[in-house]
């Protein structure tokens, strides 16, 4: 095969490999101070981090190499995998508590985050029940496309995790769309979504605070305001050029988890606006090139499948940036590639993998159409 036939894998993986080993030095940055004064050790989090890498080159390879139409037989275990880890989250003895979130389950001091897994459990369901003949077409299938989506988002909530919901809620919608779903019923579901936000916001005083504290950070800022002052006082330092790698003044315990869900804030503070518009470039370049393979996909399961993990890899990059500038209420979602998590670099790297392995049968299939003509 010719390397221009393959230039969208090149360009994918270039990408993502570039996203992660520019994670492990940000990572490293944002955390230095932070370990060497909570552990003893400034390598801490880098050394995680590094592992988390490995891994996921590992997931990467294996996926590259296993063929979709395993995927597209098994759509339904994907699902079932996906819900059985949100409910581990739940059983006292497996499940983690932090900051009064319960969003990890572990044995000694290996620990995952389910929902990292079952959002992308849900895009290999979603990409296998819609690509099932023409489900879109009838009410039933979309009600029960929104049921089953539906109850990860009811699960993922109640760990709490808001991001990963909203994440989870786009991305379905997302793929109902391009699945054919008309306009008139996407108006029709708007209206109990909306509702449904709000109750979401009343019943858990937290999130309320948190709307207070975006439209006015500074009316509390030494508590539910501070980490959002305190991600605009490094974007604000940045400035242009930024203040030098490794010299980020917020990465000193200033600013609560800089070195995952606000690690965007240390690359603005260290490497300016052009730093940040490089990475956003160069996620942008990822994105495009994960739909240009899925547009050229030779069945509508492998499109599918491209589509849903572009979709999330835009939608959580989207929301990151936005909550660490202050565009959307505060909200933990760490920067796909880039924040400190061994699950979320395994599960994207691993999805990078997939990608790649549909613009290698699309290729090949293909190339064997072309020779037996």
């Amino acid at each position: 095969m010719k390397l221009s036939q393959k230039k969208n894998s090149y360009i994918i993986l270039i990408c993502t490999l570039a996203l992660a080993i520019f994670g492990c030095i940000m990572v490293y940055s944002a955390s230095k101070y932070s370990a060497s004064v909570n552990y003893q050790d400034e390598f801490f989090y880098l050394k995680k981090q590094i592992i988390g890498v490995v891994i996921g080159c590992i997931g990467l390879a294996i996926c590259s190499f296993i063929n979709n139409k395993v995927y597209k037989k098994f759509y339904w275990v994907f699902y079932i995998v996906g819900l059985v880890f949100l409910i581990l989250v739940f059983i006292p003895g497996l499940s983690r508590t932090s900051y009064g979130a319960t969003r990890w389950i572990g044995i000694g001091s290996f620990t995952i985050q389910p929902s990292e897994i079952a959002k992308f459990c849900l895009v290999f369901f979603l990409a296998g029940y819609l690509s099932d003949g023409d489900k879109l077409s009838k009410v039933k299938h979309i009600l029960i496309t929104l049921s089953l989506g539906g109850i990860y988002c009811v699960l993922i909530m109640l760990e709490p995790n808001m991001s990963i919901t909203m994440c989870v809620a786009f991305t379905l919608i997302f793929m109902l769309f391009i699945g054919g779903m008309r306009l008139k019923v996407f108006g029709i579901m708007v209206v109990p979504a909306i509702l449904l936000v709000v109750v979401l916001i009343l019943v858990e005083p937290y999130r309320l605070n948190r709307i207070v504290a975006f439209i006015n950070p500074w009316s509390n800022p030494l508590d539910e305001g501070y980490q959002l002052i305190q991600s605009l006082y490094a974007i604000g330092s940045g400035g242009l050029w930024g203040v030098g790698l490794f010299n980020s003044r917020q990465a000193e315990l200033f600013l609560p988890f800089s070195e995952s869900d606000f690690i965007f804030s240390i690359i603005a503070e260290e490497l300016g606006l052009i730093g940040c518009i490089i990475v956003v470039l160069v996620f942008l370049i990822l994105i495009i090139h994960i739909f240009k393979v899925g547009m050229r996909a030779n069945n509508k399961f492998s499109a599918f499948l491209c589509f849903g993990i572009g979709a999330l890899i835009s939608i959580q990059v989207l929301l990151n940036i936005a909550v660490v500038t202050g565009s959307i209420p505060p909200t933990g979602l760490p920067l796909p590639f880039i924040s400190a998590g061994s699950t979320s670099l395994f599960v994207f790297m691993s999805a990078i993998g997939v990608v790649i392995n549909v613009d290698r049968q699309t290729i090949k299939e293909k190339y064997i159409n072309f020779n037996s003509n």
